[in-house]
């Protein structure tokens, strides 16, 4: 099936795109080439082979969680532009 300009105005029509007559006969000659690809891949024997979920194995690559002690609250306030005791003081965002 070939692209028409017929069919890259009908399409730029249900995008609210606007083309010149130029840009349409580009469209379609590009649509036309990815189509002839798309075909060449459709002539090749693939009933053999098992579907992928990916190209290359893969394995998870999280740690596993293990409990650790955590940062004291006045290292954590340290280096705050403003802190009131051991917690960071922020401007209100409330009205």
């Amino acid at each position: 099936m070939a692209v028409t300009k017929e069919m890259v105005e009908h399409i730029a029509k249900l995008a609210k795109l606007t083309f010149s007559e130029a840009e349409k006969e580009t469209f379609s000659e590009e649509l036309n080439q990815i189509l002839n690809y798309i075909e060449k891949l459709n002539e090749l024997e693939t009933s053999d082979i098992e579907p992928l979920s990916h190209t290359i194995e893969m394995t998870n690559a999280f740690r596993s969680d293990s409990v650790q002690p955590s940062l004291p609250a006045e290292t954590a306030v340290e280096n705050a532009p403003s802190k009131k005791n051991t917690y960071f003081k922020v401007p209100k965002v409330i009205k």
